[in-house]
């Protein structure tokens, strides 16, 4: 009780003088004003994070520059050109085109469906199940070609999260082995405070590379298979036209 008495009585000394020298019209003393932290600079958090930052950044640099290529490769209007496809399929309706006129657009466009196109094309006359083989066969070269550098984005997406975690195992080995070699407590923890920020940064650096990598994998993913099934089915409308037994659907067509 007495202890307690002290320290209450202790903390309430301070603002009982202090009310009495308001109450007197005597300025008070404001406590000292904390100095603001610094900021350190992206490069000087760069080097904080240790030597695995180095790896990172090179899997944000090969993303950004992959990502920027698929978004142009990607394009509908450069893979399926609309203008190209209608035009060609409506000359084959009215039999204006013939197998090595329709074989001549194809290979001019050189567009991923006119490779599609030329494969059947050169199947021009045949049975159906042989005009669909090549479709298929040329279809899935094309779909390898729509995929391109999507597994790397897909491996960055991986791979950075442990190029991260490896960071914090090596920043936490440098942090016990600076405490056990640091003379008193205060070079304890500058070290342990040093290895720890090395291990977060890095962690954080391949969180951030990892999580817009995986995010551009499966968006690209889903757009090249929306790309394929369009091209599957103008494949199947082909096939009807140019097919040698397709029950006289296209009259005017002309055989080579």
């Amino acid at each position: 009780m007495v202890f307690t008495l002290i320290a209450f009585t202790g903390e309430r000394m301070p603002r009982a003088l202090g009310q009495q020298g308001q109450m007197a019209g005597q300025p008070t003393a404001l406590p000292p004003a904390r100095p603001a932290a610094p900021t350190k600079s992206m490069l000087a958090t760069f080097r904080d994070g240790g030597p695995m930052m180095i790896p990172i950044a090179g899997c944000s640099f090969a993303l950004l520059v992959f990502v920027f290529e698929r978004f142009i490769a990607l394009r509908r209007g450069r893979v399926i050109p609309r203008p190209f496809v209608r035009r060609f399929l409506e000359q084959l309706h009215e039999g204006q085109l013939d197998r090595e006129k329709a074989l001549k657009l194809c290979e001019a466009n050189k567009s991923p469906v006119a490779t599609v196109f030329a494969a059947a094309v050169r199947k021009w006359g045949k049975a159906s199940v042989e005009v669909e083989q090549a479709i298929l066969d040329a279809g899935e070269r094309v779909n390898n070609q729509l995929r391109n550098h999507l597994r790397l984005m897909n491996g960055i997406s991986q791979v950075a999260p442990l190029l991260g975690l490896l960071g914090t195992v090596l920043g936490m080995i440098a942090s016990f082995n600076g405490i056990s070699a640091a003379d008193g407590a205060e070079g304890q923890r500058e070290m342990l405070a040093g290895g720890i920020a090395q291990a977060l940064i890095s962690t954080a650096s391949g969180m951030f590379v990892a999580i817009p990598a995986l995010t551009a994998y499966l968006f690209f993913v889903g757009k090249a298979d929306r790309l394929i099934t369009e091209i599957d089915a103008l494949g199947q409308e082909l096939v009807e036209l140019i097919a040698g037994d397709a029950d006289g659907r296209v009259m005017k067509r002309k055989a080579a």
